[in-house]
């Protein structure tokens, strides 16, 4: 008896518990089963209706609807018991955001309904679909949609990731970052506007006209102008354009749409990428100058880039910023290119002056005055310079050292001096020694005025020498004549 009483125990114990978990399990995966059975019996009678929100419209523009369900998607605190969801890294580098598989539905209630969204189509023609019941249609579809409005906006309005843009030469296979022919990656650039190094005047200015933009929304529209702005940056490589198109990002918290003209085939192509660009976004285009002489390099005719600066392609979406860059001055450009309407406001980054060279020593090396600034000064007023960039990386180089950053400055300012006397030196001497059979663009590598100068000296020297074979001819001549007067 007591063998039994123990047995009985034992299975009083163990095997009941056992026996109610695996009871509960089976009824729960029954349950599952029975529900995916009579989601599939009513979708084949027809009881729920379907909306479909594609990703870009017939034009290939964005559709903000698209944009805001996702945004509303990545909210939902049901992802948390999803079946199935992403986990993706953060603003930060230790933070995991948990983002919908839009493969599989994701499952809202609103009012009381039971609705799902499911992601359709690859690339371009990605879209998302809206499954509820027709019963449901009336009572919740717009009190839905308007929901979906509000929380995304709210979302949008706070401060966002801002991510950064690159065209790719031909249509992407989907998966990843892909939209379209648009790839992006978080936009992580240090520089901001304080840190931007540019005469405090001017950036002032800048910083103020960035702002009113911002909120010139109402007064562009009773003006019937397109809310948008256009920059032009002009200056040689390493004066802190790229630093200033990224402060522009970060100040006005806009995405970053960089167009590599190289991948674009022709002015349609190039219409269709500015299509497909969003609101709150800076569009840049660099090195215009260099596009403009290497035709070769684009197929972009130049009514193509001029539509793009003003024409009915740059009034597809507002609230946006078009940046061109050149390496030269503005003057050297055409003027089709840079009239007013065309480009809102002209900034010109000079090579290193010396309030500018203060200004880095105090950012990188801490000094307000130093005992070497004055020689600095001196060459730099000589007319001998360096970029930003440039005197930037000698100075964290050396920025254990501040005396020895400063050496190093100066250093490279003399050398760069020694090498424009003899630079002037060799095109002096080499002017009237040339060979006749040396092409006069050997020397435009180094000095395009200096083409010219060669060209003008040829051309007097085949004067001189045109002057003195008609002098010679009129001395035989005269010399002839005066023979004949004395002959018998």
């Amino acid at each position: 008896m007591e063998i039994f009483s123990d047995i009985v125990k034992l299975l009083l114990l163990y095997a009941l518990p056992l026996f109610l978990v695996l009871r509960i399990l089976f009824r729960t995966s029954a349950l599952q089963l029975l529900l995916s059975l009579w989601r599939c019996v009513e979708d084949h009678c027809h009881v729920h209706q379907f909306f479909t929100v594609p990703r870009h419209n017939e034009q290939f523009q964005e559709n903000s609807l698209y944009r805001k369900v996702s945004v509303y998607l990545n909210s939902l605190s049901s992802l948390d018991d999803s079946d199935c969801t992403s986990l993706v890294s953060g603003p930060k580098s230790n933070d995991v955001v948990v983002q919908p598989d839009m493969d599989r539905p994701v499952r809202d209630r609103f009012l009381g309904a039971e609705v799902s969204w499911k992601s359709e189509g690859h690339g371009e023609n990605r879209s998302l679909v809206l499954r509820l019941r027709k019963r449901d249609k009336r009572r919740i579809l717009k009190p839905y949609l308007q929901h979906i409005f509000a929380i995304s906006d709210e979302i949008e309005q706070s401060p966002r990731e801002i991510r950064l843009f690159t065209n790719s030469a031909a249509p992407l296979a989907d998966g990843g970052d892909v939209d379209g022919r648009w790839r992006s990656v978080q936009f992580t650039h240090p520089a901001t506007i304080d840190t931007v190094v540019m005469d405090g005047e001017l950036k002032s200015k800048v910083k103020s006209d960035l702002e009113a933009f911002l909120k010139a929304k109402q007064y562009y529209h009773r003006l019937g102008r397109v809310w948008k702005r256009s920059y032009l940056l002009c200056g040689p490589s390493g004066t802190g354009k790229t630093s200033f198109i990224a402060a522009m990002a970060k100040l006005l918290r806009y995405d970053v749409y960089d167009i590599d003209m190289s991948r674009v085939r022709d002015d349609s192509d190039l219409k269709l990428l500015l299509m497909q660009t969003t609101a709150k976004s800076i569009v840049v285009i660099e090195d215009l100058d260099r596009l403009l002489l290497e035709r070769k390099s684009t197929a972009v005719s130049l009514s193509g880039l001029l539509s793009s600066m003003d024409g009915l392609v740059s009034c597809c979406g507002e609230e946006r910023v078009m940046v061109f860059t050149v390496n030269s001055h503005d003057h050297q450009l055409d003027e089709a290119l840079v009239r007013p309407g065309r480009i809102d406001v002209q900034i010109h980054f000079p090579l290193c002056d010396f309030p500018l060279f203060k200004s880095l020593a105090s950012s990188y090396l801490g000094l307000k005055d130093h005992k070497l600034f004055p020689q600095v000064e001196e060459i730099i007023l000589s007319g001998t310079s360096l970029s930003p960039a440039h005197i930037g990386e000698i100075m964290i180089t050396n920025r254990s050292s501040p005396t020895r950053a400063l050496k190093s400055v100066i250093g490279a300012l003399q050398t760069v001096k020694t090498n424009i006397r003899t630079e002037q030196q060799r095109l002096t001497g080499s002017g009237s020694s040339r060979s006749s059979d040396e092409s006069p663009e050997q020397t435009s590598v180094f000095c395009r005025e200096s083409v010219h100068t060669v060209r003008e000296f040829r051309k007097l020297y085949g004067l001189l020498r045109m002057g003195s074979r008609r002098k010679e001819s009129v001395d035989l001549s005269s010399g002839d004549k005066e023979g004949s007067k004395h002959e018998p």
